[in-house]
Order: C-alpha cells, then structure tokens, then sequence
C-alpha cells in the first residue's frame, strides 16, 4: 500500500485527509431531547412518551439541517456507530417550526416498549437510504421511554348513566317540592281542608296527614332524600365529563329541574302531588330512617312539638279583607267578620246612646193618653223610667206591658212598673262589647244602663248613670251597619243623622174624643178628696159640704203640666211666679215641683199632697162676716156671711184706701222640675162652691129641692164670670187698671201677720178694701179682712211655668161690683193657656 502511495505527491495527500476530515466533521450531532406536549414527561433524564401515540420533542444539538433525521433503537452502542441494523421505530424528520442549527422540534410515534426496556437516539444526515445512521451515545438525556395511554373509564356506561342522570333530577325536583309543599301545610291548615275542603282536597289531606303528624321526620327524609340526590347526580355528571363541565352542568340542572320548575308547580298543588307521591316519600322515611330518626327526635325535644299556624285577631282581621280582592268573600260578610273580631277591643262607651238623647218617663207620671201618644210615637220598646232626676233609674217600661192599660183609667205608672217589676241590667262604662253580648244572651234584659264612678268635685265618689247601650247597639256594631226600622228618627245615636225622607210621627190626636179633658183615677180622686175634707181648712165640711166638694173635684179642675227636657229650666213651668197675680188654689197630685221663696230665694222641693195659694181663693173686696147664716138679700155680692177658719179670721186690720185693689201676689215661686198633674181651683170657682154650700143648706121645699140644681147654677155663673175677667185681661197686662200698680198695693212687713214667719217675704195686699164711697169707717172697721196666709208646711218645690192672665174682679154670680170704678173691684187670677205641655 506504501508502495503504491509512495509515489503520490505531498499535497495531493493533504487535500484529501482534508475532505474526509471536512466530511466527518459537517455530520449532525445531537446532545439531548426534551418533551414539548402535556402528554410527554421527564423520568429521571430521560423523556417518557405515550406510545402509539404523536408527541413533539425538542431536539438539542448542532450541526442541524433540516434534511437531518432521527430514529430509535433498542440495543445500545458508541456514539458514532453505525445502527443500521439496530432501528426499531420509523425515521422522523426534523420540523420546519422553530428551527435552528442547534434547535429543533420533532414529532414521534413509538410503540410502546415493554417494561425496562429503553430507545437510543441514532441520527442521519440525509434523506438518502444510502445515507448511515450513527448511535448519538448512551447519555439519558438521548433515550426515550414509552407508557400506555390513560384510557378514562366510566363507573356505568353511557345509556345508563343517562337514565340515572334523567331519574336523580326527578327526584331532586321532587325532593325540592314536597319540602315547599307537604311542609308548608301546617297541621292548623291540613284539619281546615279535611273539614272544609272540596272531595278531592279531602281525600289528599287523608293521605298527608298520617306522614304530616311527624314533621321533623318527614323533614328530616326530604332534606336528606335532596343531598343524597343531589350530590349523586354531580358525581355521574362528573364522570360523563371534565370538572369545570360537570360543575356547571350539575348546576344548570340542580336549580332549573331540581328546585325552580318544582318548587313553582308544588307551591300552588303541592297537595296534590304529595298526595299521589306519598309512596315514594314513604319508600325514602324507610331509607333514611336510622339517620332521619334520631334527628328528628332530637328537634322535637329542642323545638318541642308543631303547633301550625295561629292568627291574632288583627291578622285573621286582615287574611279577612285580603280574601275581597279575589271575590271569594262578600263586602257585607267581611264586615260581619271583622266587626266580631273588634267586639272585645270596643266598650258599651262607643256604642251608647247618651242618657241625654234617651226618652224616658218619670215615675210620677199618669198613663193618659197624651202619655201613651208620646210613648207610641217615640216607637221604643223599652222605656227608662226615673224618679227625681234624670241618671236615677229605678224600673223599666215594656210597651207591651201596656196592653191592658186604658188611657182613661189614667192609671199611675207606679202601678204598671211594681206589677211588671222588671229587672234591671247596669254595667260599667269600660264593659267591652262581648261581654255585654253575653250578659244579653243570657236573657235578663236587652237594655242595660250604662254607670261610671263620678269623682268630680267634693264628696265621695258615686255611681253616674250616663246612657243606655241595648242589644240592637251591639248587634249593629257587629254587622258595622245601621238597623234603621219604620219608627228611628236618626240612623245612628251618636252623629245624630236624620234618616232620609221619613214621613213626621204619628199623630194619635184622631183617637182623641173631643170634650177630653185631664182625668185620675178614682183612688187618686178619692185619696184627694179625703185630704181636701180633712187636712185643708178652706175646704173642710163647715165651709164646703162633702157633695159640693165632691162634685167640684168631678169638674175641669185637673190640671197636667208636661215638661220638657229642653225647658226643664224655663219660666214656662211655672205654676207660680214671684210676684206676679195669682187667683188659684193648687194642690199637686203627681209629679215633682221646686219652691223658691222669698228674696234669700230659699228653694226646695215637695210632691204629692202639697197645696199652695189658700189666701188666693179667700181673698175679696170686702171683709167676709162671720155669720153662720146667709141672709137672703146677700146672694147677689160677695158681702154675704161667710164662716172663716179661726187663722184667716182673727188677723189685725191693716189701713187701706179706697182706691187700692185686692189682689193676690205671691212671694214665691212654684216651677214643675217633672211631668206633674195638680188640681187648680179658682177663687170664683170656690166662692160659686162656697154659694151652693150655703144655698144648699137653707131650707127648702121638697118640690124645689128636687128640682133645682143648686151647684150647677152656681158654677155656670163662676164659668161665666172667669170668661168675662179674661176678656180683661189684656187691658191689665197693658197697665189700664190702676189697682195692679205698686202704688196702689199694701206691702206686710215681717212679722206684721200672724200668718208669716220673721224673714220670709211679705204679701202684697191691694189697699183699696172698702167697695164704694158711700159706707161708714164703723162698717169698714167691722169686717174681717181675710188676708194671705202661709200655705201648708210641707209645700215644696217641683213646678212648671205658665202663662199668667191677670183679670178683672167679678163677683161669684158674675155681677160686678158696686163701686165707683172698675178698678176697685178687680181681682186677680192666673189662668193656664197651656195646661199640657210637653
């Protein structure tokens, strides 16, 4: 070889170790590999690939083109060798991405190598099958090993867990909307639908109830029955999916089907559906019943046992008033609800009529007819009756207590209230209205009256009766609208609203009989007459004879004086006035009257069997003689022998001019405070009474005593002669008759008659006590003038005003009298224009 190269030259040599030098230094070398994809590792240096499956490596090195190409083998060697024969996987070419000489990306696909076995890296130049491959060395950043792909298995396979996901949702809707449905019927409502519920409504509340009875369990199993679901469906939706899917998917379908869609169907049929459900929670109690159990035994003992649902009565009062807006209740009948339920927050003071507003009648009063009229018209069925004062009840009226009762019995209201004796209901005034209501049911009365404790003032304190309250008052406040029948003037007690277009009261006057006149009973008359014979000496048997007496009381001599509320305190209720012209004798039967005597204005009051006004009934223009005979020619004037009693007779002489009159002027006042019926004589009715006593005790003969009516003459005249002094009367009211003037009175002094008391006011006499200018002072001197006397001393106070109608003086058979002037002989009198008044 020597030899045949021996002859070459020099640098022939040179140039070629250079190209094979140039060669062996231009081939690729690679120094390491590294994994690009997630799928690809790092195990101890060495890369770790999925086999059979693509992965990128990066590829580090030098001398790299993108012709280079790399292979794998599996028996190992020097860098540098040749592994042609060693390859075990398919040639992989470099990338055009990211590629540099000594950087480079590759993608490979390996099988997968058995366990422990490794891949070596060997490397061509070029794309030449000629071309060598060359072992890049043992180091492990050149070797690559292989795993099996992670296939993801399912826990069921995929039409299952479909089904499961389909049936889990159902259930978590379920869950959701028995908890809203079952739960939210409480035990108060669930027995509300069994008792008043349609059929189908009854049967489901059957089938509930059993399971509802436990709360806690059934709640217990539906909220565990709805985790278990819940959490059971996340999982499968997991499996089927990644993690972040899974979430959202069990979200979406959790809230949608699991708890929106159920909760809105079962909130309004949730009866419905847990009815027709009612196996499956039953299946779920026995599930979950070793968890479900304890715990609900637990909450019974911490919570205690359900109750439901109670309302107050302002909250049933307003569930009430809901139920109008969706029609299902009636204006009217909530109204009836809700005044009930208000009964025991209002007292008997809201609803009472004022005892101001109440009609009521006095114990003293008389059933006439003009009293049984004004109880008709009134159209009450219970009348308070009082004595004295308005607030002092003492007994209660039925109308229909007066069915037997003649107004022309006149029978006195004490007779029909102590027969009757019905009783009395008095309550308190902070009473509320369901307690009245019942102390109503209980039958005793259907009025009540209404009494507070009055504390006002000095004293101590004492019950006040205020008003009325009856079980129609109670009735229209439960039903909050008026009871309004044919008889009420106003709607309502306390705005006082008039009902619209009501026709005006009945008018009884047509029952009336024309010549009716104010009438007692006969015990009344009686009682009055025995007391006139007995206790009054101006009408004992030596002045006025028991059948004249008699038959004057049978005359129009009863007076009834009604009063009304508005005028209790008007002048017009008087029988007397201070100083105002009197010519009657009155004696009160029934009723109540004040008495205000003298300037100290000393009052009081009286009742039945008071009199008053003797002295105006004895009082005349000439002195009345002592004689117990009537001479014949003094039947024609009042000179005539009349005998007195020993108090009006024996009484001192008093001087007194001819031109003064007599006239009767009381000092004292007698006002009605309450209805009251009083007989009232007239002094010329009393001298006509006095004229038949004397006339009827001459004697006569028997034809002429058969005949003659001697009383009946004598009282006509005494008629006539008071019509005549009314003709007069206006003239005295205007001051034409000079005799009425202050000058021409004589006033007493205290003290000065035997008949007054020091301090009480003294009469006034007229002073003109001689008729005519032709007699002589012996004659004057030798009468009796019989002068004022006090009236009975239990008169007391209860009157009414009335008209006073001062009149001229006439003698008892209606001559006037013989004197100079008119004015010398008038009389005073007093007549009553309006003897009822209501």
């Amino acid at each position: 070889m020597v030899e045949r190269t021996g002859g070459l030259r020099p640098p022939f040599l040179f140039i070629l170790l250079f190209c094979v030098q140039t060669v062996v230094l231009a081939q690729p070398e690679v120094i390491g590999l590294a994994p690009v994809d997630h799928t690809a590792t790092t195990v101890d240096g060495r890369a770790r690939v999925v086999g059979e499956v693509s992965t990128k490596l990066r590829v580090f090195g030098s001398n790299l083109t993108r012709s280079t190409w790399l292979s794998f083998a599996k028996r190992p060697d020097v860098k540098g060798a040749p592994c042609n024969d060693w390859r075990k996987s398919e040639p992989f070419p470099l990338l055009t991405e990211e590629f540099s000489d000594t950087v480079a990306l590759v993608s490979v696909t390996v099988k997968l190598l058995e366990q422990g076995e490794v891949y070596f890296l060997c490397v061509k130049a070029e794309d030449d099958p000629l071309e060598p491959w060359f072992y890049q060395g043992n180091s492990t950043s050149l070797q690559l090993t292989t795993e099996a792909e992670e296939v993801e298995s399912t826990l069921l396979p995929l039409w299952l867990q479909v089904i499961f996901i389909i049936i889990l949702l159902s259930l978590s809707g379920l869950f959701s909307g028995l908890n809203l449905g079952l739960m939210a019927l409480d035990p108060t409502e669930l027995k509300i639908v069994q008792n008043v519920g349609n059929e189908k409504e009854r049967e489901y509340a059957r089938k509930i109830a059993p399971l509802r009875v436990h709360g806690n369990l059934l709640l217990c199993t539906l909220l565990l029955g709805n985790v278990l679901v819940n959490n059971t469906l996340t999982i499968l939706l997991d499996d089927l999916s990644s993690g972040l899917i899974a979430v959202i998917g069990a979200t979406a379908g959790i809230v949608i089907f699991g708890e929106i869609v159920p909760q809105s169907v079962c909130s309004r049929h949730g009866l419905a559906v847990g009815a027709r459900t009612i196996w499956i929670t039953k299946f779920f109690m026995f599930l979950t019943l070793p968890v479900a159990y304890p715990i609900s035994k637990v909450l019974d003992w911490v919570l205690g046992q359900e109750i439901g649902t109670v309302y107050s009565r302002e909250k049933l009062l307003e569930l009430m008033k809901m139920q109008h807006q969706f029609q299902e209740i009636e204006k009217h009948e909530i109204n009836i609800i809700s005044g009930a339920l208000e009964l025991r927050q209002k007292t008997v003071t809201d609803i009472m009529t004022p005892s101001e507003q109440c009609f009521m009648l006095d114990i003293e009063a008389i059933l006439d007819f003009d009293t049984m009229s004004e109880i008709m018209k009134q159209g009450f069925t219970r009348i308070p009756v009082y004595e004295g004062e308005r607030d002092n009840i003492t007994a209660l009226l039925f109308v229909k207590d007066l069915a037997f009762v003649d107004p022309d019995d006149c029978t006195p209201l004490k007779t029909i209230i102590k027969f009757y004796n019905h009783q009395l209901t008095w309550t308190f005034a902070d009473t509320t209205l369901d307690v009245m209501l019942e102390e109503f049911r209980k039958g005793h009365s259907h009025m009540a009256f209404v009494q507070r404790v009055n504390s006002e003032g000095e004293g101590d304190p004492f019950y006040e009766m205020i008003g009325v309250v009856t079980l129609e008052d109670v009735i229209e406040e439960i039903i909050k609208a008026e009871i309004v029948d044919e008889t009420d003037i106003y709607i309502d007690n306390k705005f006082q609203n008039k009902v619209p277009n009501r026709r005006a009261l009945q008018d009884f006057s047509a029952f009336r009989p024309a010549d009716e006149k104010p009438k007692i009973s006969p015990q009344l008359m009686l009682a009055s007459y025995q007391y006139m014979a007995t206790s009054i000496d101006l009408f004992k048997p030596e002045l006025i004879s028991e059948t004249v007496l008699r038959r004057m009381l049978q005359q129009d001599v009863v007076v009834d004086l009604k009063v009304k509320v508005e005028q209790k305190d008007s002048t017009s209720n008087n029988i007397y006035t201070n100083g105002k012209p009197a010519d009657y004798f009155v004696l009160i039967l029934q009723g109540r009257v004040e008495v205000r005597a003298g300037k100290e204005g000393l009052t009081y009051e009286t009742g039945p069997f008071t009199h008053f006004g003797e002295a105006a009934i004895v009082a005349s223009g000439r002195r009345a003689s002592a004689l117990s005979t009537l001479s014949a020619a003094s039947t024609s004037s009042f000179a005539f022998p009349i005998p007195l009693p020993k108090r009006i007779v024996n009484q001192p002489q008093i001087g007194i001019s001819s031109s003064q009159s007599l006239v009767y002027v009381p000092d004292y006042s007698v006002r009605a405070v309450t209805d009251v019926q009083y007989i009232r004589i007239r002094r010329a009715h009393y001298m006509a009474a006095r004229q038949a006593t004397l006339l009827e005790r001459q004697p006569r003969t028997p034809a002429s005593s058969e005949s003659e009516d001697i009383f009946g003459k004598e009282w006509a005249k005494a008629n006539k002669q008071h019509g005549s002094h009314k003709s007069s009367s206006h003239s005295l009211h205007k001051g034409s008759n000079p005799s009425l003037s202050p000058e021409n009175h004589v006033f007493l002094t205290p003290g000065s008659h035997p008949s007054l008391s020091p301090g009480a006011q003294p009469p006034i006499l007229p002073a003109a006590l001689q008729r005519g200018s032709g007699r002589s002072d012996k004659n004057a001197m030798a009468e009796n003038v019989p002068l004022l006397t006090r009236d009975s001393p239990n008169s007391s106070a209860n009157g009414s005003r009335v008209d006073l109608d001062v009149e001229s003086g006439r003698t008892p058979n209606g001559e006037a009298q013989p004197s100079p002037g008119a004015a010398d002989s008038a009389d005073s009198s007093v007549d009553i224009s309006k003897e009822t008044a209501c």
